[in-house]
């Protein structure tokens, strides 16, 4: 089985909306599936990581981030709320939460 990152939509985001990864448009079926409130991406996403502690106090005590860029993806999806247009940036799930895709798709469709 085919394990896939899971992302749950706010509850004030309804159809339609565009989903964005990484500022680019993603095609409901082919990059991403909905399943009630959960957007089913089809590939893995990879999550910022958490500053250690070192990097705390160089960013407390002297203003700076040590260290390098470390890479990750960015979910943004924009929707209509009475009648404006808005943004809800979503964070991808840590590594535990995966959907085996048979499982996801039984549950919700």
């Amino acid at each position: 089985m085919e394990s896939r990152p899971i992302v749950d939509l706010p509850p004030y985001v309804q159809r339609p909306y565009e989903v964005y990864l990484n500022g680019v448009a993603q095609t409901e079926g082919s990059d991403f599936e909905v399943f009630g409130s959960r957007l089913v991406f089809g590939r893995p996403l990879t999550r910022a990581p958490r500053l250690g502690l070192w990097r705390w106090i160089c960013v407390l005590c002297f203003g700076i981030v040590v260290g390098g860029y470390d890479p990750h993806d960015t979910i943004d999806v924009v929707y209509t709320l009475n009648g404006r247009r808005s943004v809800a940036s979503l964070t991808p799930p840590s590594s535990d939460k995966r959907a085996i895709l048979g499982a996801a798709t039984r549950n919700h469709a």
